[in-house]
């Protein structure tokens, strides 16, 4: 048997965004010998510590002979020490992914190949673009039910699961699509203050400027482990966290980061992402918010009633009660579209300001309100009046302080430093919303990553308005980032209908 073919390592200290990638000279030995060639799959080992990464050749000076080079990542995964002797390998064949080709093929997934797929993507098995196939062939509504349920199973299975001394754990998710919709903060410390448990582990963005980690973490840490998680939770009843922190579904976490830059939703895995973490959270009853308009991610009722079917189907299958709601999706919810926007808009709430905004305040009551009827503490319809008496007493807002402070502590949300008010392009009725466009355009002010960017959106459907006034305020980082957001603004005919004309 011929010895392994060693390497020493060096960190390059590149961020390839989670994926492990390493760096040969095209003139390696190694790389010659072995027949590497850029974008092949190489098993790396260090020690105990094995990772499979992405090589990508190199042809300057970066790399001295004798080298291989590591991303961030895959430094990390690996655990070397500068210099470290590194062995190479082909790794083994990869084969759930012959279940994929099937897929893409139109054969269904059974509950083992689903379980092997989500393995491997565990074990690092998986390069980006063979996650962009599974991705792809399971985009759209190309998963029934039975696909769903076995996915949703196998994802489970494949992380951390929580246990809690409760026989109640509530929960509540959005299934997105509507810009501002920022009701967790406010449902989560109505919740707890009732005395229920309520665990929630949220996700970054996606496809929006925003996810509920994001607009937390500009007032709180949200990156906790497992055992901070339950600290706080024991001391408070509840808690707002990053789900990729504690690792309940590893495999959505990976999915999650492929998702972004494609920008696809498919109804079975976002079924499968959705309540294999609530499941893993220790959550035994979950409301789900579906909202429903022309521009949200939901578009027409039947979509909803299917969306809430398999919702409901998947978690009676795994033991799992599933509650939905569907709702108006037309326009955004609050004000603030962006991280520190957003968080804005629900301290107004929480505080009770006066000029906060009725649409999330009253959004956020209605899904309290039916959390606290699903966990036993208000009967059939009065939940939302003891939301309303919670959230009036201040309640809410003393355990929410709480909960940031058992977190870490509360942080007060960052403001840009670039801003520009775009005016209304002539009078008339608002009467239609882009919200992907609203969502595209603080995404290009540098919403989610500068977490004060984003927009003020200062109008609602129905309002009657003058040319002139204020439309929207945009919030940057930086001048160009500005510049780029305007000039997508200037050049949207359908941002906002008025009247019979668009701006």
């Amino acid at each position: 048997m011929r010895p392994p073919a060693v390497l020493n390592a060096r960190r390059l200290g590149i961020d390839t965004c989670q994926e492990h990638v390493a760096y040969m000279r095209s003139d390696c030995a190694v790389c010659r010998s072995e027949g590497f060639g850029t974008r092949a799959r190489i098993e790396l080992r260090c020690g105990a510590r094995r990772v499979v990464a992405t090589l990508n050749v190199v042809y300057s000076s970066l790399l001295d002979e004798g080298e291989i080079g590591l991303s961030e990542t895959a430094w990390a995964a690996l655990g070397a020490l500068p210099g470290q002797p590194v062995q190479l390998a082909h790794p083994a064949p990869l084969q759930s992914f012959a279940a994929v080709r099937a897929k893409i093929g139109g054969r269904p997934l059974d509950a083992a190949a689903a379980a092997g797929i989500v393995g491997d993507i565990c074990a690092g098995r998986y390069a980006d673009i063979d996650m962009a196939a599974f991705i792809t062939a399971c985009a759209g509504n190309r998963m029934d039910l039975a696909e769903s349920i076995g996915l949703t199973r196998a994802m489970t299975a494949a992380g951390q699961q929580l246990r809690w001394d409760s026989p109640v754990v509530v929960d509540k998710h959005c299934v997105g699509g509507l810009p501002g919709n920022r009701t967790t903060l406010v449902v989560v410390p109505i919740v707890a203050a009732c005395g229920l448990l309520i665990p929630k582990t949220s996700s970054r963005a996606i496809t929006s400027p925003a996810g509920s980690a994001d607009v937390m973490e500009t007032l709180a840490p949200v990156m906790l482990d497992i055992a901070t998680m339950k600290a706080v939770v024991g001391r408070e009843g509840g808690c707002i966290a990053w789900g990729g922190a504690v690792a309940l579904s590893p495999a959505d976490d990976m999915l999650i980061r492929v998702e972004r830059p494609l920008g696809l939703d498919s109804e079975g895995l976002l079924v499968a992402s959705v309540l294999s973490k609530k499941i893993a959270a220790g959550s035994t009853h979950v409301l789900i918010d579906i909202p429903v308009g022309r521009t949200a991610k939901v578009r027409s009722p039947q979509a909803a009633a299917t969306l809430a079917a398999r919702l409901t189907g998947v978690g009676e299958a795994l033991g799992l009660a599933v509650a939905t709601l569907t709702s108006d999706g037309a326009q955004p919810v609050g004000r603030g579209i962006g991280p520190a926007l957003e968080a804005r808009d629900v301290l107004a709430v929480l505080q009770g300001d006066p000029a906060a905004p009725a649409d999330l305040r009253q959004r956020a009551l209605l899904l309290a309100g039916l959390v606290l009827e699903m966990g036993g503490k208000a009967g059939a319809g009065q939940g939302l009046a003891l939301a309303t008496t919670v959230l009036a007493s201040g309640a809410a807002w003393a355990k929410f302080q709480a909960i940031c402070a058992a977190q870490g502590g509360m942080r007060t949300p960052p403001r840009a430093r670039f801003t520009h008010v775009l005016g209304v392009a002539h009078s008339g009725r608002i009467v239609a919303i882009d919200n992907g466009r609203l969502a595209q355009l603080a995404k290009l002010a540098g919403a989610p990553g500068a977490p004060a960017a984003g927009i003020d959106f200062q109008v609602r459907l129905g309002d009657e308005v003058d040319a002139g006034q204020p439309l929207l305020t945009l919030h940057a980082e930086s001048a160009g980032e500005l510049a780029y957001a305007l000039a997508y603004a200037q050049s949207q005919e359908h941002l906002v209908t008025i009247g019979q004309h668009d701006l």
